[in-house]
């Protein structure tokens, strides 16, 4: 980022001690006490800037003196005094604002506000250095002032601004341009401190003899008349839209249409600044700033100009009764869908999200709908933007989106390989490096499957919450796996995932919870087919971690959500194949299953759902236990078999006439394991834990009353108060002993 010169110099100013940095500073104030500033003082002026640039986290030093001292130069200096030294000056109080503001005292205000006023509005209007009238023997004498141009070439007939041209530029031009620069800073600053004084301000100079004045020029003569801080404002306003009429002008340079640009950026942020702070000016702005956008909107090189005034619609469209909808369509709609790959627009854009998020949640209904498009910045280069989507993820779920969004989470691995596809299209011939053509991309460009590619590529949410022919999808985008973009992407889903449940839980109602689980069972076996992102995906949404499983905290939120989804779960519970195929998720249902089909959770849960439930998880482990697994697969995790164990006799306990079944196969498991090892399970230290929790049920199901209060203990058990319960002998035992260690000292 920065050359080793530029490194080092940065290091030396981080690195500077405290004494050696008070002795540097009590010089530069008496260097500042001479009438001009010589190069030792510019010196020190650049280095301290460079200090309290690079330090100003870690650093308070009292500026106080200094800022005072510099503010009375400004006021002491004239015009026509050297050019270097306000040009410094500037650069170091702006910097002393950001550091340390509170050393601004209203005086300070007052001066700083006056001088920029003359700055902004009064600056020379012809070229600096003059122009030769011509001739051999011309001398400087012969010289003619020749007056300031505009961009595209044309004679100004206005007052300078920054996008003003010329051979040469005059001091107070340039303190123009760097009144400008600072303007916005300061009038954040000033809008912080202290209201100002209420002191007319007379001493001003009297317009400028000889100008054409133009439309934005033409204001009343009682802005004279207003205190230091509203005459600033007022001529900001005047300057800002002065800009936005330069800015029409066709530019003969490609990197002035660029500075048109930058300018527009920061005038719009200026008049959205000076609106905030008077909000009658809001009315005077609006036409303006409406034209500029009806201008610009249909030009995407223009997108960084367009967010301010998105911004500015944000903050005073309500006030001034304008309609929106135009600007929300472009912010969510063409600026994520066309400029998706711009890293600088989504750095901006989604920055804007973040700092406006209670105002779009509020205010902009087309905020959350636009989730799909959003994403494409993550899908396209997610570790840019994956700390902006953390901080936006929770805002993106509500009770309308919860589900869809699930699954475009899921699918964001399938919509980065889409994006890759729609930009390769572009260009022909299509082949990876040793000459083979991208079937994904053949298949991109296919009627067949087009209505799979623009699903992903969907602006809005509302269309649906996922596609049919996910798998076929999967298929089509095999190739994408290896893709870089495609990786990264994929890494960044188990972490969103996390933040979403973690807001689900919180916000979601029963209904759309029982939706979301069905959800998360389907699309368990429906995932781009990443090997490691697969298994993320189901650690993360079924995690070994009881307290971090997202299953598991849904349930145990709303355990009726087991009985109302109990034929899904089952029938997810009673396939075979999902032993060796989805070990992490099988198990956290199974366990969900023997945890909360229970009366004492849902008052619904009839002996016969029990029972089917029984018989279900009994075929699974009679199967699995009895013969060895299916070719290529690996015997069945131990866990897997003690859990359907656990949930058998659990289920048992409930009701007493499944004991005697449960019983049976445990005594047999016993029987079985004596003769050394078996087919389903291949660790000699496994099959021992396994037939030990075995013995361990068994014992307890010989006494149905003991079973059922182990293995589904009231919630008085398992969440004990007993220090708050006044009917056991706990609480009066406490109280004993609090009140003899706080009344007697205790012996040694």
């Amino acid at each position: 980022m920065y050359s080793h010169g530029s490194e080092s110099l940065i290091k030396q100013a981080r690195e500077i001690q405290e004494p050696e940095l008070q002795k540097f500073y009590s010089r530069l104030v008496k260097l500042l006490q001479g009438k001009e500033f010589g190069h030792e003082t510019i010196d020190s002026l650049q280095r301290l800037h460079l200090i309290l640039s690079a330090t100003k986290y870690t650093r308070t030093a009292d500026l106080s003196s200094l800022c005072a001292q510099l503010l009375r130069g400004l006021e002491s200096r004239q015009s026509e005094g050297p050019a270097h030294s306000l040009a410094h000056t500037l650069p170091i109080l702006n910097t002393i604002l950001t550091h340390s503001p509170e050393c601004l005292t209203e005086d300070h205000l007052t001066l700083l506000s006056k001088k920029l006023v003359d700055w902004l509005r009064y600056a020379s209007i012809t070229q600096g250095g003059g122009a030769s009238s011509g001739g051999f023997f011309t001398g400087p004498r012969s010289r003619q002032p020749v007056p300031i141009a505009e961009l595209d070439g044309t004679v100004s007939g206005d007052f300078f601004t920054v996008l003003c041209v010329g051979q040469g530029f005059t001091e107070d031009q340039w303190m123009n341009v760097y009144s400008f620069s600072m303007l916005r800073h300061w009038l954040l600053t000033y809008h912080s401190v202290s209201s100002g004084s209420t002191a007319a301000d007379t001493d001003d100079r009297s317009e400028v003899d000889g100008s054409v004045v133009s439309m934005v020029s033409a204001t009343s003569s009682s802005s004279r008349l207003l205190p230091p801080k509203e005459r600033l404002r007022e001529k900001a306003f005047q300057y800002c839209l002065r800009l936005i009429e330069q800015s029409d002008r066709k530019a003969h340079k490609r990197t002035d249409t660029e500075l048109q640009k930058a300018c527009l950026v920061e005038a719009v942020c200026i008049l959205d600044c000076v609106c905030v702070e008077d909000a009658s000016l809001v009315y005077r702005t609006f036409p303006c700033v409406k034209a500029l956008f009806g201008r610009l909107s249909s030009d995407l090189t223009f997108a960084r100009v367009l967010l301010p005034i998105a911004q500015f619609y944000l903050n005073h469209g309500e006030m001034a009764a304008v309609d929106c909808e135009s600007v929300w369509k472009l912010v969510f709609g063409q600026f994520p869908a066309e400029l998706f790959n711009d890293p600088f627009l989504a750095h901006e854009l989604l920055r804007f999200l973040r700092l406006n998020l209670e105002s779009l949640q509020l205010r902009v209904p087309q905020y959350t709908r636009s989730f799909p498009n959003l994403l494409k910045f993550l899908a396209w280069d997610s570790p840019a933007v994956v700390d902006d989507f953390v901080d936006l993820l929770p805002s993106l779920v509500t009770a309308e989106t919860a589900v869809e969004l699930f699954h475009t989470l899921l699918d964001l691995p399938c919509l980065s390989a889409t994006l890759v596809l729609q930009l390769r299209s572009t260009c022909s011939p299509i082949s990876e490096s040793g000459g083979r053509g991208l079937l994904s991309l053949d298949a991109f460009r296919s009627p067949s499957f087009r209505g799979l590619f623009l699903f992903l590529l969907r602006a809005e949410a509302g269309s649906g919450d996922t596609i049919d022919r996910l798998s076929t999808l999967h298929e089509l985008l095999a190739e994408a796996v290896d893709w870089q973009r495609v990786v990264q992407c994929a890494q960044t889903v188990p972490v969103l995932l996390h933040i979403f449940f973690n807001t689900v839980v919180t916000a979601a109602d029963e209904k759309l919870l029982a939706h979301l689980i069905l959800a998360m069972l389907e699309r368990s076996s429906l995932l781009l087919n990443l090997p490691t992102y697969i298994k993320e995906i189901h650690r993360y949404t079924f995690t070994h971690t009881v307290e971090l499983c997202h299953l598991l905290r849904l349930c145990k939120l709303h355990p009726s959500l087991v009985v109302d989804q109990s034929h899904e779960l089952l029938e997810f519970a009673g396939t075979t194949a999902n032993v060796y195929s989805k070990e992490e998720i099988y198990t956290h249902v199974v366990w969900v299953l023997g945890e909360y089909l229970s009366v004492s959770c849902d008052s619904r849960c009839s002996v016969r759902l029990i029972t089917s439930c029984f018989e279900a998880l009994e075929a699974v482990l009679f199967e699995i236990t009895s013969s060895a697994p299916p070719p290529g697969a690996a015997c069945p995790a131990p866990r897997v078999v003690t859990t359907l164990m656990s949930a058998l006799a659990k289920l048992a306990s409930r009701s007493h006439d499944l004991i005697p079944r449960v019983s049976l196969f445990l005594s047999k498991l016993r029987t079985v394991t004596r003769g050394g090892s078996v087919a389903w399970c291949s660790d000699e230290e496994d099959l021992i834990a396994i037939v030990t929790r075995g013995e361990e049920l068994w014992s307890l199901l010989k006494t149905p009353g003991v079973a059922q209060s182990v293995l589904t203990p009231p919630q008085h058990v398992t969440t004990p108060q007993w220090h708050r319960d006044t009917n056991v002998s706990m609480p009066l035992q406490l109280r004993t002993l609090t009140s003899l260690t706080h009344s007697h000292s205790l012996p040694e």
